[in-house]
Parts: C-alpha cells; structure tokens; sequence
C-alpha cells in the first residue's frame, strides 16, 4: 500500500512539473548560442524607470547630482538593507536576555489493552491539555552579553560600510561630472579652434584673390580647418560618450536628459587648506572602509572571548503548568470525563561539557586566528589610507601648479595668434607662422581645459581619500 501511494506521489509530480520540465534544456551544440524560449519575460518587479528622473531644462550643480545618485543608485540600497539586517541581528542576540514563553495545546488519544486475569480490558484515554511553557537561562558567564557585543560591532561595521557606499558613490558622480564638463569644455575649444582655423582660411583665400599669397598657403589653411572640424567632431562624441557615463552614476538611463554647467564657470581653489601631515591625521579618524575594519577587529575580539565561555557550564531553568481535561473508558464500562487537573512540573539545570571531541580548543583557535586577521587587515588598510592620501595630496598640489601654468600659456598663446594674425594681414608674417600661431592657441585651449578639471578632479580625489566627501558633496 505504501509503494502505490509513493507511485502516485511521483506521477503527480510529474504531471504537474513536466511543462517546466521540458523548457529547461541544455543548447542543442556548442556552435551556436542557446535560444531563449518564447514564453520569457523579465522579473516584473524590475525598475525601469528612476524613482527621482532629472528634469531635462534644468542647469544641475555637482551638489544636486549628488542627491539624485544617492536617491537613485542602488548601490546605497544595497547598503542599507545589509545594515537594516545587521541591526536585526542585534535585536534577536538582545533577545536571548529575556525568559521564552509558549502557549501550548496538545490533544492526546490512547488505547491499549489491560491485562486484569483472566481476561484483557481494552481502555481508551483522551487529554486535552492547554499550558504555558517556560525556558530561561540564568547565568552562562557572559556568553549572551559577548553575542550582543559581537552583533553590536556588525551593526557598526555596517553602517559604516554604508557611509562607505555613499562615498563611492559620490566621488563616482564627481568624476563622472567632471568628466563631462571636461569634454564639454574641449567641445567649446575645439568650436573656438574651428573659427580660428576658419578665420586664417579666410585671409588666405584673400589674399590670394590679390596676388599676396600662393596657392599652397590657402592649401595649408584648408587643411588646418580640415583638422579643426575633425577634432570637433572627436570632441562632441566624447561629450555623448561622457554624459552617459555620468547619468549611469546617477542610476537613471544614459538617454535621459539633463544639462550641468560650464567648466569656465566654476571657481578653482588657489590654494591646497592644510599640509598632507594634517590630511593623512584626518583620513585616519574618519575614513569609513578603515573604520569598518576597526568594528570588525572588535567583532573578532568578542568571539574569543565567547569562543572561551564554552568551557563554563550554564544554569537555566525550565518548566511548564497547565490545566488537563481527560476522557476515558473501558469495556462494559460508560467513558467519564475527569474534572480540570492542575499539572506543573520544573527543572532547574547546569550544563557543563566535559568532552566534545577537542571542538571548543578549535574553536578558540580559530576565532584567534580571524583575531590576528583582522588586526593585520586593520594595520594594511592604514598603511594604504596614509598612501593615498599623500598621493592625492601630491596629485592635486600638481594639479594646482599646472592649472596656473596652464591658464598663463592660454593667455601668451591667444596675444601671439592675434599678433600673428595681424602680421599676416600687413603682410609683415607668413602663412606658416599664422598657421602656427594657431594650433599652439588650440593646444594652449585643450591644456587650459584639461588643467581645470584636473585641479577639480585632484580636490575631489584628496577630499574622498581623506573622507571630507561625506561632510562636503563639492570641493
């Protein structure tokens, strides 16, 4: 009888499953991609559009980009829900502090027969039994409490880990924001190179309608205009490619709309605040991921010290009391029904494991050994904190230098393509000397540019090595 109903059982699954059954295969041959069933769809409960869209005819600042990636990136939801979950953790290791309490009903039927010689009685017995069941641990030496201090450094592990996230996050828009007004702005150099190069072209070609200039000179201008339309083109491209770098930092579509400002219009720190000694200091006092770190070495010192309560016995007390109804008969006798019975019983116990197969050393063992981990991953995380922050500090010091450099060659080069322009004019320079003159202004636009964002890039790198990016979203 039981092999027919497992039959049964086996046959129902499959006639229930077999559908799905025969949709799972594997790809007919290794030449060829596997073929997505018809029937597929995606998850249904997939976001497809942002929960905050940017407005497409507002101009945003770096600050406002901000707050739409940290509303907008999943990654901060990730980090949150692991920290929401981690505080869980803390409320049910709080909760071993406190007795457990259960309802309990239980419904019993017996029948047996009793021997009474020289026959046997069969006797039926039903109890139907309501009660309240108590388990409490009096004292385990601190095991309980050094559980809620290991879920307490997990929690704090989290939430720093999820300052972290927000860290990345920011400094991953600022880049990508940067990035874009970079481009932009050599779209904008390019554009101005272009009229240049327009320009020169045109008094070539004038001068060559008046006898003053050959052929090969307008040729030469032809081609530097040649030049100039294709790095525009080059630069407008990585403007497309740059915004939807940034709008994937946001957690919206790379489609989507929106405009930032221009790189001439924000304004350039002079000078760097505070020595590199005074940044690292700081770095090593708020950086997240390092504190992190630190909350997990306290976790590990914690689950020595529990690992090591194992050796101590505990006392706890357990019982249960309730109220019992019960229904009983025998042959050639009426069933009676009992009146309510009061029952308890309690037992008070102390625990302590003699022998358990050598578990507890290594057990102790190991939670040293993620101890001394920890500690070492603690020490290498400051070791590359201090490394970082002297090189962004010395990046952006570069940087600072080179942007003033930079912004000095602009100006030389755009009063000697004026000068030169207006030689070639009189007739006083050549062709070649304009031509020139020009490209260096159109090198001296793409350094100015490049210059600007990387003293703004160089800020932004400095303030998140040190974690100044969670307490100011703009340099």
């Amino acid at each position: 009888m039981n092999g027919l109903h497992e039959r049964l059982v086996v046959l129902t699954s499959l006639l229930f499953f077999a559908p799905a059954a025969l949709t799972q295969k594997a790809p007919n041959s290794p030449d060829h991609p596997w073929a997505t069933p018809s029937d597929w769809k995606p998850g249904a409960g997939a976001r497809t559009t942002p929960a905050f869209p940017p407005d497409p005819a507002k101009i945003y600042t770096l600050a406002e980009l901000v707050d739409l990636a940290e509303k907008n990136n999943p990654a901060t939801r990730v980090a949150w829900e692991n920290a929401k979950a981690r505080a869980a953790d803390l409320g049910v290791a709080r909760a071993s502090l406190y007795p457990t309490v259960a309802a309990i009903a239980v419904a019993q039927s017996d029948r047996n027969n009793i021997f009474f010689s020289p026959n046997y009685y069969r006797q039926t017995t039903a109890t139907f039994s309501p009660a309240v069941a108590l388990d409490y641990v009096i004292f385990d030496f601190g095991r309980r409490q050094l559980g809620i201090s290991i879920e307490k450094s997990n929690l704090l592990a989290a939430n720093f880990l999820f300052n972290d996230t927000h860290r990345q996050v920011i400094f991953r828009v600022m880049q990508a924001y940067y990035q874009l007004l970079d481009s932009k702005g050599l779209q904008s150099a390019a554009e101005a190179n272009l009229k240049n190069a327009q320009t020169v072209q045109e008094a070539a070609e004038a001068r060559l309608e008046h006898g003053l200039a050959t052929l090969p000179d307008v040729l030469e201008a032809r081609s530097a205009e040649a030049q100039a339309d294709y790095d525009l083109q080059a630069a407008i491209g990585a403007v497309e490619i740059a915004h939807g770098n940034l709008a994937t930092a946001l957690g919206v579509s790379p489609a989507s709309g929106f405009q930032v400002e221009s790189i001439q219009d924000l304004p350039l720190p002079q000078e760097l605040n505070e020595t590199v000694e005074a940044s690292i200091d700081r770095a090593l006092s708020e950086r997240p991921d390092l504190m992190q770190q630190v909350a997990v070495l306290r976790a590990a010192k914690s689950e020595v010290k529990s690992a090591k309560t194992a050796y101590l016995p505990t006392l706890s007390i357990d019982g249960n009391a309730g109220l019992a109804k019960t229904y009983g008969s025998q042959d050639q006798a009426p069933g009676i029904y009992s009146q309510n019975q009061e029952f308890w019983n309690a037992r008070l116990s102390l625990t302590w494991s003699v022998f358990d197969g050598w578990a507890r050393e290594n057990r102790v063992a190991r939670a040293k050994a993620n101890q001394k981990q920890a500690s070492a991953q603690v020490d290498a995380i400051r070791d590359q904190v201090e490394n970082q922050v002297w090189a962004a500090y010395s990046t952006a010091r570069t940087a600072l230098r080179q942007q003033k450099a930079a912004a000095a060659l602009l100006d030389a080069a755009g009063a000697s393509y004026n000068a030169a322009l207006q030689s070639y004019n009189y007739g006083v320079r050549s062709q070649i000397d304009v031509v020139a003159a020009q490209r260096a202004l159109a090198s001296a636009r793409t350094a100015d540019v490049t210059a600007r964002t990387q003293l703004l890039t160089g800020i932004a790198a400095l303030a998140f090595q040190t974690g100044d990016l969670l307490h100011a979203k703009a340099p």
